[in-house]
């Protein structure tokens, strides 16, 4: 035991799991829900708990005033203070360093030698303010004062890996593109994992995927093909889905579900879910960033905005288990393919408390054609009881930094912008009523409104991103090779 500061007995978590006798996981889960208190060691890097009422909880038993709560054991995504962390690694820094193909890999297989790419030689620029690591409370934060680690800069992920555990490592290199042998009974060819290049730009240094991703001609037919019938005006969530169904049926190899190939897989379901989006203007590049651009919006992309586009994907590429995450991975539990582990998050995806939220907050932006009028959109929505879209948060309730990040990156790109001046109108109106703080999706929506995308390209940007860290979980629940069940707990008539 541990003496804290003011004579009281404190233990580690280990310890209270053991005296609790639940996993720590189910610890961690009791701080979330405020059955639990605790404390951080003087160095940061471990969780202190009150002997006392530990003991006390255990006496008493499972607590009973609040609903169960389903624990999942991963080792993607942790989530700190006000940002999380893939694999060990701030997705902050993540964000402002990898593209997103990197990132989606590192978070299908845990390989460091992503952040190793084979050209080193610009420095990286001084991280982004928003970009700092988590505060001294971040049980999960990667680089902190006193930390007697070796100190790891927030804009370079190279050198963030090799002071954090890698986790699980896949199972075998991936192919480099949707190309797997189509005998699904002779062995397939393990191709080195390609390693990311360094680029310079304006916005400063990126490691990038060195080859685009693709799917195959006629697979992109078929999936233009069926949307044929489909409104013009339909949003771009609403195709996604139409998409994904299409490129399943055309996957004679969907049902291989070992590392390598749902990684393959995932390559060849996102390019496609992208190309087959209908092309409002010219691609700039090939990386997925720059063309899912161009099925977004009819003006080409400036430098800034199309950074701020790359971050987006990086930041909402996972979030631990999230409503759709859930979901996703009740379907993988049971065997279903990745097309359909996707299908199933899309469907989750679109509800206004989740993915859906960037559209309302994109329509109440749209209502805000000056900055006075802002007040009365908010004073509007408080009357009629509604949940004001964009801000509060579940986990993060002091503000979520990848929002903080994302509207700095928009404000750098456009500068005195009219819909920025809109967005900050807004934010000061909720501050002066003391409401919840922004999240990523009010971010998600000024970058869509800034940038002139079509309506419910912040959920089309959501929903591709978040794409990897479906199928990252998906593998997670492959792997375990157990069905997910859960029990209700029965409230109605008596049986008789």
């Amino acid at each position: 035991m541990l003496e804290g500061p003011v004579g009281v007995e404190w233990i580690d978590a280990a310890t209270a799991s053991e005296r609790l006798g639940v996993k720590p996981a189910t610890l961690y889960a009791y701080v979330s829900r405020g059955v639990l208190q605790r404390r951080h060691s003087d160095d940061g890097r471990r969780s202190l708990f009150s002997a006392e009422e530990i003991e006390r909880l255990a006496r008493r038993g499972r607590p009973r005033s609040q609903p169960p709560e389903l624990v999942i054991e991963s080792a993607i995504t942790a989530l700190g203070v006000d940002r999380p962390h893939y694999r060990g690694l701030d997705a902050l820094g993540l964000a402002l360093t990898g593209d997103y193909e990197t990132v989606a890999a590192w978070l299908w297989t845990a390989d460091p030698s992503l952040w190793n790419p084979s050209s080193r030689s610009t420095p990286a620029k001084p991280p982004h303010p928003s970009a700092t690591p988590a505060p001294q409370g971040d049980p999960h934060a990667s680089a902190r004062q006193g930390d007697p680690r070796p100190s790891a800069h927030p804009r370079d992920p190279r050198r963030l890996v090799d002071s954090a555990a890698p986790g699980p490592q896949a199972a075998a290199p991936h192919p480099s593109a949707h190309q797997r042998d189509p005998d699904p009974a002779a062995p397939r060819p393990r191709a080195a994992t390609p390693h990311p290049t360094t680029e310079t730009s304006a916005q400063g240094v990126r490691i990038r995927w060195p080859e685009p991703w693709r799917c195959e001609d006629d697979a992109l037919r078929a999936a233009v093909t069926a949307q044929r019938g489909l409104p013009d005006d339909l949003l771009p969530l609403d195709r996604l889905q139409v998409i994904t169904t299409v490129l399943g049926a055309s996957d004679s190899l969907r049902y291989q579900l070992d590392p390598a190939s749902v990684a393959a897989t995932g390559r060849r379901m996102i390019a496609g879910l992208v190309d087959a989006l209908p092309q409002l203007s010219e691609p700039q590049g090939d990386s997925i960033a720059e063309r899912l651009w161009s099925r977004l919006c009819p003006c080409p992309a400036t430098p800034g905005l199309l950074n701020a586009v790359q971050a987006a994907l990086v930041l909402l590429a996972d979030h631990e288990l999230a409503a759709s995450t859930l979901a996703a991975r009740v379907a993988a539990s049971a065997r279903a393919d990745p097309y359909a582990v996707v299908l199933t998050g899309l469907g989750v995806l679109g509800g206004p408390l989740h993915g859906g939220a960037s559209y309302g907050a994109e329509r109440l932006l749209a209502e805000v054609t000056e900055p006075r009028q802002a007040a009365r959109a908010i004073a509007e929505r408080v009357r009629r009881g509604e949940r004001i879209p964009g801000f509060g948060h579940s986990v993060y309730k002091n503000g979520d930094a990848r929002g903080a990040l994302l509207l700095d990156l928009v404000k750098e790109a456009a500068p005195g912008h009219d819909r920025i001046a809109a967005g900050v109108a807004v934010l000061e109106e909720m501050r002066r009523r003391r409401l919840p703080e922004r999240n990523v999706d009010f971010a998600l929506a000024t970058l869509t409104a800034v940038s002139g995308m079509v309506s419910g390209a912040g959920e089309a940007i959501f929903a591709v991103a978040r794409v990897a860290g479906w199928l990252a979980h998906a593998m997670e629940e492959y792997d375990r090779g157990t069905l997910l069940r859960l029990r209700a707990s029965y409230t109605g008539l008596p049986v008789k």
